[in-house]
């Protein structure tokens, strides 16, 4: 008959060794890994005592996503049972280091033949924001970044934007082109009409100044849309 001691060091070494093997797949092939298992093998970093297999699955569950997880906010995270301080801090440690990583990737490469890294870019940090965030690319004669800002920041459906003021940046930095981008909290990408209006008023602003507008791009948690791409501009 077994002790409840016993069935602990059991159950304890059935966690260390699927650990293990986790661990060791993962250096071995790390794309074998489905997104629940990458999630829980992370979580063994910051809670090395618990089972992190269902965790990982209810994280998955409750945000949708890996992108959902990591742009989930504080409060939101440490309202799911077995989210303590230490993993709610890991996981908003990691959507920073990916900030970083990808906004260090456009600084490196014209974007004017790279526009793929800034939709990367804005995917991964607008669209999980639960209100309209509007940033500006700004970037010289070559494409290379100058810039990146967020001019306005708005409610859950409405960002109030004074392309003027954007205008007088792009001069104060130099810039030749600028691209813009905004994220739809629906989720969705569909241009509104205000939407349209205003690309074509920076389009018009910016010719006037001698700068060109090379894309505004919308941003939603499922899709995204480039008027570029659409031919708009």
């Amino acid at each position: 008959m077994h002790t409840g001691s016993s069935l602990k060091t059991q159950e304890n070494h059935h966690c260390l060794g699927h650990r293990q093997r986790l661990k060791a797949r993962f250096l071995s092939a790390p794309e074998s890994l489905a997104d629940y298992e990458l999630l829980e093998s992370f979580l063994f970093l910051s809670l090395p005592r618990a089972d992190t297999k269902p965790l990982a699955k209810e994280l998955l569950k409750h945000f949708q996503s890996l992108g959902g997880v990591l742009g989930a906010g504080p409060e939101k995270l440490s309202a799911l049972k077995g989210m303590g301080p230490h993993a709610v801090y890991a996981v908003k440690l990691v959507e920073a280091l990916l900030h970083r990583l990808l906004k260090e990737k456009l600084s490196r490469v014209s974007l004017l033949d790279n526009m793929d890294r800034v939709v990367r870019y804005c995917r991964a940090t607008m669209a999980q924001l639960k209100v309209e965030q509007f940033r500006v690319f700004f970037l010289d004669s070559k494409g290379s970044l100058l810039a990146d800002e967020c001019q306005q920041k708005g409610t859950v459906d409405h960002t109030a934007l004074y392309p003027r003021e954007i205008m007088k940046r792009a001069l104060a930095l130099d810039a030749a082109s600028l691209v813009v981008a905004h994220n739809h909290p629906s989720g969705y990408a569909t241009p509104s009409k205000a939407d349209k209006d205003v690309t074509q008023h920076l389009r018009r602003l910016s010719h006037e100044m001698g700068l060109r507008l090379i894309d505004h791009i919308i941003i939603g948690k499922y899709e995204w849309y480039s008027f570029k791409a659409q031919g708009l501009l």
